[in-house]
This record gives structure tokens, C-alpha cells and sequence, in this order.
């Protein structure tokens, strides 16, 4: 059977914000809000959370998760999930939710799946959502350039594209939730990190710099990704608690 698993990375050892995972939000953990998202996506046959730490992977347990332990010298979150997915090879798609998007959108989760299933020249299908009022110089919102086809041409910490003439483009913002092809996911994992992914530190650069297909799709909804303390009390009024 073809299973569409949605496998959520979930890493102690964060740089700029160590811990957060088990960062409680309203009495419950990061980890757990976003688990309590992705097992009501009716696309999903299953919902796993990767962990290279013990007290994660209790926590995990302790609310009913299926969780399982990976080794701790992983470089990105896909090197994370390959190890998962390799001891399911009815994975025929895999998805990489961010374990720290605690509001994502079930509705972008589900497109994330429609795309990577319905599009056959498509190794990877994310989202990006268009902004304008929002910090575009703020290198921790990753930004994404588009073709006439949806799909990327690059992502960046940069503002693109640069401005020479003002008011004519669109800028998006990418969610940091990936659809793969399981043999996309494992092709993509053999690669050696370019020169651009450990300038920008963003691993989809990888599939871009070696002629992989990204197809996006853009929703309307702007997520809440928790990188730092500035976007975990942002979080914290928007859960309407302290």
C-alpha cells in the first residue's frame, strides 16, 4: 500500500532557541500543539515525530504520539526523516511539517499532499504565502522567487527579488512544510550540501542546486514559525495565554 506519512523532525539542541520543543504553551508543549494539527489531516495514513532526544521522545509518548528515536548527527530535518522512512517502505509520500509551526493550517497541510500526488514533474511541493507589510529584510522569514509554473527558482534570507524599480514585484514568504516523493526524499538525502545551502543554512537549496523540481503553491494562511524568543511570545498571545 502507497502511505502518505507526515513525519514531524523535532530536535533538541535548536541554536536560538534550545529546548523549544518541550517549550510549554498553555500547559502543553510545542511538539504536542503541532501533533494535535497533523493527525486531523484526512490525508495522512499515519503522523510520527523523529527525535534524537529522550525527554522529547517521552514527552511524545506521554500524549499518545507515535514517535521514534533517530540518531543525533543529523545535519537538516530531511536527513532526519530519511531515517525514519526507511524502515517504512510503504511510505510513498512523505511529508516534512516543521515541529516548530504550532498553528499551521491543516487545509496547507493537505495541499502540500494534493500537489506532490497530482503534480508528475514535482520532486518536492511546499507553500509560500505573499506579503507586503512584513519585515523583508528580517533574515529569519526565508523568501522564494517563483516561475510562470509555480515552481521555485530560489530561496533566500536575502530580500528577493532586489528592488531596482520599486512597487513592481511580489514577495513571498516561504511555510517551511515539504511534500516529497519517497524517491525524490532519498535522492535528495545522497546529495553533498552545496556552497549555497551552508551560506544560506536552507536545505531546500539542495534540491534546487541539483535540478530537483520544487512546486509551490500559495495560500492565504501566514504561519507562526518559532525561531526565536521574539516569535515564541507572539505565539503566546495568539494561543491567548501566558
Amino acid at each position: 500500500m502507497n502511505k502518505t506519512a507526515v513525519i514531524i523532525p523535532a530536535r533538541y539542541n535548536s541554536k536560538r532557541l534550545q529546548g523549544k520543543p518541550l517549550i510549554k504553551v498553555c500547559d502543553k508543549p510545542i511538539i504536542q500543539w503541532v501533533w494535535e494539527r497533523a493527525v486531523t489531516v484526512k490525508s495522512a495514513d499515519i503522523v510520527i515525530i523523529a527525535t534524537d532526544n529522550k525527554e522529547i521522545y517521552d514527552t511524545a509518548k506521554e500524549f499518545g504520539a507515535n514517535v521514534e528515536m533517530t540518531r543525533d548527527d543529523h545535519k537538516s530535518g530531511s536527513d532526519r526523516i530519511v531515517e525514519v522512512a526507511e524502515k517504512y517502505p510503504d511510505f510513498a509520500y512523505i511529508i516534512n511539517l516543521q515541529g516548530d509551526e504550532p498553528m499551521i493550517n491543516t487545509d496547507c497541510v493537505e495541499e502540500v499532499i494534493k500537489q506532490i500526488k497530482e503534480d508528475e514533474n514535482a520532486d518536492i511541493s511546499t507553500l509560500l504565502t505573499e506579503i507586503e507589510n512584513e519585515d523583508l529584510d528580517d533574515p529569519n522569514m526565508v523568501k522564494c522567487v517563483k516561475d510562470i509554473n509555480g515552481y521555485a527558482m530560489y530561496f533566500s534570507r536575502s530580500k528577493i527579488p532586489y528592488e531596482r524599480n520599486i512597487g513592481i514585484a511580489k514577495f513571498y514568504k516561504h511555510i517551511g512544510i515539504y511534500g516529497y516523493k519517497r524517491d525524490a526524499l532519498f535522492k535528495m538525502s545522497k546529495f553533498s550540501q552545496p556552497e549555497i545551502e551552508r551560506a544560506e543554512s536552507l536545505e531546500q537549496l539542495r534540491a534546487l542546486y541539483n535540478g530537483m523540481k520544487i512546486k509551490t503553491s500559495v495560500v492565504k494562511y501566514n504561519s507562526i514559525g518559532i525561531d526565536t524568543i521574539e516569535d515564541l511570545n507572539k505565539f503566546k498571545k495568539f494561543a491567548e495565554c501566558n
